[in-house]
């Protein structure tokens, strides 16, 4: 079969948790994940750069767009990955990144995102997941901006670096553990 009926369906989703570099090296180790790219979204200045949003001026989040196949993965099940993955109940902040950039934020791309990210945050509040409230942001998204080149598979280049073993490689236990059956083989 050839055409458009052969074409594996593929979503996205644009997430926001944090440094781009942790939430980047979670997703590429899930299965049903075709991508992970670390970009901008959410602010206001065209075509940031890392030093820009760095600034706190762009009022763009470090984030993340995952392509991924709902046969696989659902997008609910991707936000139930990246809620147990960072600490969606503090503003502007993970562990010792603090700024607006590192808001904990999911940037829909239609209503039915929106509607599943509010459900999903509603049934975490609801079962009591977090010792606090959820305070992640639910916006539509705009425009996702790439990041630059030093940014992509940053883990997987310097998982030796102190930010890598001390802040990254916990998350990556924490989704074994969590989440073992998802994880690419």
């Amino acid at each position: 079969m050839s055409g458009p009926e052969s074409m594996e369906r593929v979503e996205e989703a644009v997430l926001g948790g944090g440094c781009f570099w942790c939430t980047e090296a979670v997703f590429q180790r899930v299965g049903g994940v075709l991508s992970v790219e670390p970009g901008y979204a959410g602010g206001h200045v065209p075509h940031p750069t890392y030093a820009q949003v760095c600034g706190k001026q762009t009022g763009h989040a470090e984030v993340i767009r995952v392509r991924f196949d709902p046969s696989v993965l659902t997008f609910a099940e991707v936000l139930e990955i990246f809620f147990a993955t960072h600490d969606p109940t503090t503003p502007n902040r993970q562990g010792n990144d603090v700024g607006p950039q590192y808001r904990s934020i999911v940037l829909a791309r239609d209503e039915g995102q929106e509607r599943v990210a509010r459900d999903v945050i509603a049934a975490l509040e609801a079962e009591g997941v977090f010792e606090r409230p959820i305070v992640t942001g639910v916006e539509r998204l705009d425009t996702f901006w790439p990041a630059e080149e030093e940014h992509r598979d940053y883990y997987r280049r310097n998982a030796a670096q102190p930010y890598c073993a001390f802040v990254i490689a916990p998350k990556l236990a924490k989704l074994r553990n969590r989440f073992a059956r998802r994880l690419r083989e």
